[in-house]
């Protein structure tokens, strides 16, 4: 059964760091881009950052740009986020996602989706 799990969620103040974690399994992961999105409340779900199923290309929404960096974790593993310089409007459920081969910044998109982490900054 295929399953994305996400981990490292947390409360932080302004300018700390956090890292997220994505665990795959059931077959999600050699052909397939891993993306993150989040949800603020009273808010739609939006792009984040995602990255090639080979690993070569990754793509960031511009206010993350310079401060949050996805990478590929081992050979069948899953995803990180790497959250720097966070800021409070980065409180969200942050969501890992999956889809097959090319990459896409639209959540629709994407055919598997994780629980969701909390990450909540303070001013």
């Amino acid at each position: 059964q295929a399953q994305l799990v996400e981990s490292g969620g947390g409360l932080v103040q302004a300018g700390d760091s956090l890292r997220l974690s994505c665990r795959s399994s059931g077959g999600i992961y050699g052909a397939y881009t891993m993306g993150w999105f989040r949800q603020a409340p009273g808010q739609e779900r939006e792009f984040v950052a995602a990255i090639s199923w080979n690993g070569a290309e990754t793509y960031y929404e511009d206010t993350v740009k310079g401060r949050f960096t996805i990478s590929r974790q081992g050979a069948s593993i899953g995803v990180a986020l790497e959250m720097n310089n966070l800021k409070p409007e980065d409180t969200a459920v942050y969501y890992c996602a999956s889809r097959p081969f090319m990459a896409s910044v639209s959540r629709h998109d994407y055919t598997y989706w994780g629980q969701g982490t909390q990450v909540t900054v303070s001013s």
